[in-house]
Protein backbone atom coordinates (compact mmCIF):
# COMPACT_ATOMS: atom_id res chain seq x y z
CA UNK A 1 0.00 0.00 0.00
CA UNK A 2 2.47 2.25 0.82
CA UNK A 3 4.98 1.92 -2.12
CA UNK A 4 2.02 2.09 -3.88
CA UNK A 5 1.31 5.90 -2.64
CA UNK A 6 5.14 6.41 -3.25
CA UNK A 7 4.66 5.30 -7.16
CA UNK A 8 2.02 7.21 -7.81
CA UNK A 9 3.69 10.08 -6.20
CA UNK A 10 6.37 10.05 -8.20
CA UNK A 11 3.70 9.29 -11.74
CA UNK A 12 2.41 12.64 -11.01
CA UNK A 13 5.91 14.33 -10.01
CA UNK A 14 7.22 12.96 -13.40
CA UNK A 15 4.00 13.39 -15.64
CA UNK A 16 4.00 17.41 -14.34
CA UNK A 17 7.48 17.94 -14.98
CA UNK A 18 7.35 16.70 -18.53
CA UNK A 19 4.35 19.06 -19.17
CA UNK A 20 6.25 22.19 -17.79
CA UNK A 21 9.12 21.14 -19.91
CA UNK A 22 6.60 21.15 -22.96
CA UNK A 23 5.10 24.50 -21.85
CA UNK A 24 8.51 25.96 -21.80
CA UNK A 25 9.59 24.14 -24.86
CA UNK A 26 6.70 25.88 -26.39
CA UNK A 27 6.50 29.40 -24.83
CA UNK A 28 10.32 30.18 -24.00
CA UNK A 29 11.80 32.67 -26.80
CA UNK A 30 15.19 31.75 -27.68
CA UNK A 31 17.60 28.18 -27.72
CA UNK A 32 19.01 28.79 -24.49
CA UNK A 33 15.89 29.02 -22.52
CA UNK A 34 14.33 26.19 -24.19
CA UNK A 35 17.29 24.44 -23.83
CA UNK A 36 16.92 25.00 -19.81
CA UNK A 37 13.06 23.73 -20.27
CA UNK A 38 13.62 21.04 -21.88
CA UNK A 39 16.70 19.79 -19.86
CA UNK A 40 16.11 20.14 -16.43
CA UNK A 41 12.08 19.13 -16.72
CA UNK A 42 12.65 16.24 -19.00
CA UNK A 43 15.94 14.96 -16.88
CA UNK A 44 14.22 15.03 -13.55
CA UNK A 45 10.48 13.55 -14.91
CA UNK A 46 12.41 11.23 -16.16
CA UNK A 47 13.90 10.20 -13.20
CA UNK A 48 10.53 9.92 -11.28
CA UNK A 49 8.72 7.97 -13.38
CA UNK A 50 11.94 5.42 -13.93
CA UNK A 51 11.85 5.14 -9.96
CA UNK A 52 8.48 4.75 -10.12
CA UNK A 53 8.80 2.03 -12.48
CA UNK A 54 11.54 0.09 -10.40
CA UNK A 55 9.80 0.79 -7.02
CA UNK A 56 7.13 -1.22 -8.72
CA UNK A 57 9.19 -4.02 -10.32
CA UNK A 58 11.30 -4.17 -7.44
CA UNK A 59 8.44 -4.72 -4.93
CA UNK A 60 7.31 -7.77 -7.21
CA UNK A 61 11.15 -8.88 -7.90
CA UNK A 62 10.90 -9.65 -3.83
CA UNK A 63 7.92 -10.81 -3.33
CA UNK A 64 8.81 -13.86 -6.55
CA UNK A 65 12.04 -13.96 -5.86
CA UNK A 66 15.50 -13.66 -7.70
CA UNK A 67 14.27 -15.46 -10.82
CA UNK A 68 11.39 -13.23 -11.48
CA UNK A 69 10.57 -11.42 -14.69
CA UNK A 70 10.59 -8.34 -12.98
CA UNK A 71 14.42 -8.30 -11.93
CA UNK A 72 15.37 -7.68 -15.72
CA UNK A 73 12.72 -4.76 -15.57
CA UNK A 74 14.79 -3.05 -12.61
CA UNK A 75 17.91 -3.54 -14.43
CA UNK A 76 16.71 -2.12 -17.55
CA UNK A 77 15.24 0.68 -15.82
CA UNK A 78 18.51 0.99 -13.89
CA UNK A 79 20.15 1.19 -17.24
CA UNK A 80 17.70 3.60 -18.48
CA UNK A 81 18.31 6.22 -15.62
CA UNK A 82 21.74 6.33 -16.14
CA UNK A 83 21.59 6.84 -19.68
CA UNK A 84 19.33 9.32 -19.11
CA UNK A 85 21.19 11.18 -16.24
CA UNK A 86 24.42 11.27 -18.71
CA UNK A 87 23.37 12.08 -21.86
CA UNK A 88 20.76 14.80 -21.37
CA UNK A 89 22.83 17.74 -19.98
CA UNK A 90 26.23 17.06 -22.05
CA UNK A 91 23.77 16.88 -25.03
CA UNK A 92 22.02 19.98 -23.81
CA UNK A 93 25.73 21.01 -23.18
CA UNK A 94 27.07 20.50 -26.55
CA UNK A 95 23.80 22.46 -28.37
CA UNK A 96 23.62 25.58 -26.15
CA UNK A 97 27.89 25.43 -27.13
CA UNK A 98 27.28 25.40 -30.62
CA UNK A 99 24.40 27.65 -30.46
CA UNK A 100 26.43 30.05 -28.55
CA UNK A 101 29.09 29.40 -31.01
CA UNK A 102 27.81 29.90 -34.36
CA UNK A 103 26.48 33.34 -33.31
CA UNK A 104 22.59 32.78 -32.06
CA UNK A 105 21.98 35.51 -29.75
CA UNK A 106 19.87 35.50 -26.82
CA UNK A 107 16.35 36.47 -26.92
CA UNK A 108 15.29 40.06 -25.04
CA UNK A 109 16.90 41.07 -22.05
CA UNK A 110 19.52 38.54 -21.33
CA UNK A 111 22.93 39.88 -20.38
CA UNK A 112 25.65 37.47 -21.79
CA UNK A 113 28.91 37.87 -20.12
CA UNK A 114 30.65 35.43 -22.41
CA UNK A 115 30.18 37.79 -25.24
CA UNK A 116 33.10 40.38 -23.16
CA UNK A 117 35.49 37.77 -22.71
CA UNK A 118 36.43 37.37 -26.21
Amino acid sequence: MVLDVITYICIVIGCVLNLLAAIGLHRFPDVYTRLHAGTKCTTFGSIFLIVAVMIQSIAVWVTEGALSSQSVLTIHAFIALIAVLLTNPTSAHAIGRAAHRSGVRPARAVVDDLEKQK
